[in-house]
Parts: structure tokens; sequence; C-alpha cells
């Protein structure tokens, strides 16, 4: 980025660990995912994250720090397509979670006790025996 000394250790430090923290809360939360609530808060973390980039790299360039204005807005587009894509797939969660299909419950069997035979609570069809 070709930031003076004192900022590389300073701003630059901080925009290294925020735009870190974006892909690494995202995965936190994808992990969790079976968790609607925890899922949307590590979300939101990245979220977060993202934007305190966005942040660090406006005040790099309002001071000078950063003075090449293509690479500011090139970096800059570049989080807030990040940020919209963040803020879409939030509202999607919100709105569609679902637990994935390998943390769901099982539907449950019945079994008749003379022919064991199995019971489909949902269709109340009997399925042959197993």
């Amino acid at each position: 980025m070709g930031l003076p000394k004192f900022e590389l250790y300073e701003e630059g430090s901080q925009i290294r660990r925020s735009s870190k923290s974006v892909p690494s809360n995202i995965v936190e939360g994808y992990v969790l995912r079976k968790y609607k609530n925890e899922f949307l808060h590590y979300l939101y973390r990245a979220q977060g994250s993202s934007e305190e980039t966005v942040q660090h790299l406006k005040l790099l360039f309002e001071t000078c720090s950063l003075n090449d204005e293509k690479l500011f807005n090139e970096l800059f587009e570049s989080y807030n397509r990040l940020n919209a894509m963040l803020y879409r797939f939030i509202k999607g969660v919100e709105q569609q979670h679902e637990k994935p299909l390998y943390l769901q419950e099982p539907e449950p069997f019945y079994y008749t006790s003379t022919d064991h035979s199995i019971i489909d609570p949902l269709t109340s069809n009997l399925e042959s025996e197993l």
C-alpha cells in the first residue's frame, strides 16, 4: 500500500486485523449455523469488521497517508460490494434460516407390536417390514 512508516504499524496493523476478521467470523458463524442467533451474531461481526476496514481506509486517504487514489477507489469499491453481499446474506439468513439437513432431527417412526410394520406419522401409511 505504500504507507508512511508510522502508519504502517498503526493504521496498517488495524486494517490487517479488521480485514482478516471478516472471513474468520463468517467461517465461525457457518460452523455454528445450527443456531440461527449464533450464526447471525458472527455475520454481523463480519459486517462490522468490514465496515471498520472501510473506515480505516477513509482515514488514511483523508490524511493523505494513502495517496494512491486509484488504489483507494479500488479498495473502497471492493469493500462496498462486500458489505452489500454481507447485508443481503444476513437478511436471507434472518428470513429463511433452516438447520442443515445433516443436523435436522430424523422423522420419528412408530412400530406396531404385532407385525413390526413401520407407521409413518406424517402419511399414516404402513410400510413393509424391516
